[in-house]
């Protein structure tokens, strides 16, 4: 008998193991997988390039965020990081990979970068009430790490935000984009679980990411988030000092500054 299952986050759990263990590349039993991904640092693959998402620094140049407390969900070889530290920002990041991180601290110690601190592990149990990470923070970025969540991990992704983002803080997102010129899987959440996997990651569409974060967008004075772009990410040349491909949405919500 196995009859465990009390509150919310049992569910959550439970439902963590309806998919394959192949499949996992958000818990820290992912990380082999991303170890194994990173190994070869030699591979063509785009956003091993050490330069900075085109949105982040549009929204820095545009003037929509400004340097603060800042946390970055997944950030791989640490590129993102490094362009927000090396502009005032104080950055925790966060990575379940050791191989991720230990390129990403090579870099900051080559470009002389000291105000970020790395963090290995699960980004839920590190940024859950009264952890290290837990904020608030002025802004939250995510390049490439929400699409690789399983549906029901929108909940705690969800909370995440709701905790640790401070009022009028941003919050800005990179994922697979649904469609023409996407990438990613199109197959409906339900699909997922009679398949146990997630195919490489889960392509939105701009209205299925308006509706998730529904609860984050309700706009009034003193409550929930503004949306204050969603747009394809830029394509950008391989000898840009910025990195964009097209296939993926950028985002940035505002929280209200009432909402705590």
């Amino acid at each position: 008998m196995d009859r465990n299952v009390r509150t919310a986050d049992d569910v959550l759990a439970l439902m963590d193991g309806l998919f394959a263990p192949e499949a996992d590349r958000w818990t820290t039993g992912g990380a082999s997988w991303w170890d194994a991904f990173y190994a070869d640092r030699s591979k063509p693959v785009p956003f091993f390039a050490d330069k900075p998402d085109e949105n982040l620094d549009a929204y820095l140049r545009q003037g929509w965020i400004a340097p603060g407390r800042a946390l970055e969900l997944g950030c791989g070889p640490g590129r993102n990081a490094l362009h927000l530290a090396s502009l005032g920002f104080d950055v925790d990041a966060v990575d379940l990979s050791p191989a991720a991180l230990a390129w990403a601290r090579e870099r900051a110690e080559k470009a002389g970068v000291g105000s970020i601190r790395f963090h290995l592990g699960d980004t839920f149990a590190l940024t859950a009430a009264g952890a290290p990470l837990a904020g608030p923070y002025d802004l939250i970025y995510d390049s490439g790490c929400f699409h690789h969540l399983p549906p029901h991990r929108r909940i705690s992704y969800l909370a995440l935000l709701e905790r640790c983002l401070a009022p009028g803080g941003h919050f800005a997102l990179t994922c697979f984009a649904a469609g023409e010129g996407g990438m990613g899987s199109e197959l409906p959440d339900s699909e997922l679980y009679l398949t146990g996997g997630l195919h490489g990651g889960l392509a939105y569409t701009d209205d299925e990411l308006r509706h998730v974060f529904s609860g984050l967008t309700e706009t009034t004075e003193t409550e929930g988030m503004e949306e204050v772009e969603l747009r394809r990410m830029n394509d950008e040349a391989p000898e840009s000092p910025l990195f964009g491909e097209p296939f993926l949405w950028t985002a940035l919500f505002r929280k209200a500054a009432g909402q705590g």
